[in-house]
């Protein structure tokens, strides 16, 4: 039986269906839209529901895709269900009134309202609207080509490499998902020798991970900077490379590939004959496999669209408050130049506006400072323009924006220089639903905050040091956190997959439950 009881704010391009259900929308589903909906749905009030929108049947577990695309046999659990918000369909969306999910593509968003389709370009149904008071946009970024299932959609202008094809087309279903993490198997198995490039996390996995399996194959890690994963501590660097090297791996540091050789030799060499790449110093390197771990960007796009301030120029990250609201600045107040006989105007004005204060009754419907329009601009630390309520909050000018009901978290965010890792989206998304949940207590005068501890003041994100844990082999992994740094031999295959299910929800998950 469908969940869809009622029929709310979804529309369809020809026909606006009205509703008094108010909407938080929550663009993405991964690590950080996830735990957004979650705390969403726990804590909103009657009358509320939560829409969480992704492209994808499962959460994606990518942290374990460069694993479960070198070893068989784990990639089905890469791919876990949703299974705190029950699913709704395209057709059946109209009658929701509940807190549910929809797979779907994120066409546009606007202000209060976002474009959705089916994620086959050739499906029969119409685009679809849904109007919402408030949005988490938790789209993260575009990933490198080895671990992206959707690089298909953006195949159209990307760098030639030696990538070989036959991978299949991903549509967002868990069983495409396995289909393609297998023929990346299929090619890493196959190739004769393999280059890895760029000295991240996701480079040293795929690299160290490659020697593990096939000790016999010849591995090369090229990196640009003289250090491995330099956002970390130089004990990091120092034991990344002694782990790599133990595998065999060759690593260059401090060299840069140089594209043009890539073009020139997939356009002019046979593939049974051994490829040779360069970097742009000029040095050759074999390998029949490239595996592009850099130019991860984010996915920011759609909030360009909306309004081009919404992202910074030369990152395309979006600016936030600490609040993790979507952070436009409002416009300069235009001066105004009073003639002599309007003096005594405004002085009454201010009168009134003391009066009011003094009085401190914050009802009264003739107060100049009442919203007058949905359109009304406020701070974040102030009331929506939809407030029931004209009680005064004083706010710095400096922290006011023109999207006080838009928050960004995780990799899209341009979050004061918060590493970009699936645990800062997590902790980012509790700081916006939490927040969202106060703004709604604050215009609806209900007990949210008291009943889920929260007080009246937005909370503040503050990043904390960076932490990360980096396999180095199927045993082997270095790690950062709190400022020491470590190694443990510890590992098992499927990177204790189990962890990940069972937060969310998924408790003593067997091995055949993974297959869902």
């Amino acid at each position: 039986m469908s969940v869809c009881t009622e029929a709310l704010h979804l529309s369809s391009t020809s026909m606006s269906t009205k509703s008094h259900t108010k909407t938080v929308v929550v663009l993405g589903g991964s690590y950080g839209g996830n735990r957004a909906a979650q705390l969403l749905a726990e804590g909103l009030p009657q009358g509320w529901r939560v829409v969480l929108v992704d492209r994808n049947s499962h959460l994606n577990h990518v942290y374990n895709f460069s694993r479960y695309a070198v070893l068989a046999g784990h990639e089905h659990k890469a791919f876990i269900p949703y299974n705190k918000l029950p699913f709704s369909s395209l057709a059946d969306l109209p009658l929701c009134s509940s807190h549910v999910r929809v797979q779907a593509t994120i066409a546009s968003i606007d202000n209060h309202h976002i474009t959705i389709s089916p994620n086959l370009p050739d499906h029969k149904l119409r685009q679809s609207s849904i109007d919402f008071d408030y949005a988490v946009y938790a789209l993260g970024s575009h990933l490198p080509s080895p671990i992206d299932l959707w690089s298909h959609k953006r195949e159209c202008g990307a760098k030639p490499s030696l990538k070989s094809p036959g991978i299949p087309t991903y549509g967002g279903t868990k069983s495409e998902g396995i289909a393609s993490l297998q023929e990346r198997q299929k090619r890493v198995e196959a190739a004769r020798s393999v280059l890895v490039v760029g000295g991240g996390a996701l480079g040293i996995q795929f690299a160290s991970d490659i020697a593990a399996v096939y000790p016999q194959k010849p591995v090369t890690l090229l990196h640009s900077r003289l250090r491995l994963l330099p956002r970390f501590d130089d004990v990091m660097h120092e034991e990344a490379l002694q782990g790599l090297q133990e595998l065999n791996v060759r690593v260059i540091l401090g060299e840069r590939l140089d594209f043009e050789s890539l073009q020139h030799m997939s356009t002019t060499q046979r593939s049974s004959k051994p490829r040779v790449v360069r970097t742009l110093s000029g040095l050759e390197i074999s390998a029949d496999l490239l595996l592009l771990c850099t130019g991860q960007t984010p996915n920011t796009g759609l909030l360009r669209d909306m309004d081009p301030r919404t992202v910074v120029p030369g990152t395309g990250l979006a600016p936030v408050l600490r609040t993790m609201q979507l952070h436009v600045p409002l416009p300069a107040p235009e001066s105004h130049e009073f003639e002599a006989d309007t003096d005594n105007d405004v002085l009454d004005w201010l009168k009134d506006i003391s009066l009011g204060a003094e009085e401190a009754t914050g009802e009264s419907e003739s107060s100049p400072l009442t919203p007058s329009s949905p359109c009304t601009l406020c701070s974040p630390y102030s009331l929506s323009s939809h407030s029931s309520t004209n009680t005064l909050v004083e706010s710095d000018p400096s922290q006011e924006t023109l999207y006080p009901h838009i928050f960004v978290v995780g990799d899209a965010a341009d979050a004061f220089d918060a590493i970009k890792a699936g645990h800062t989206s997590y902790y980012q998304a509790e700081v916006a639903a939490r927040n969202i949940l106060r703004l709604i207590h604050r215009d609806e005068k209900i007990g949210i905050a008291a009943e889920n501890d929260l007080d009246s003041d937005l909370e503040e994100y503050a990043p904390g040091p960076p932490a990360i844990k980096v396999s180095l082999g199927l045993t082997k992994s270095v790690y950062e956190v709190d400022g020491v740094v470590g190694t443990k031999n510890d590992g098992v295959e499927d990177l204790n997959v189990a962890i990940m299910w069972a937060s969310c929800g998924m408790r003593d998950v067997s091995e055949e439950d993974m297959f869902a």
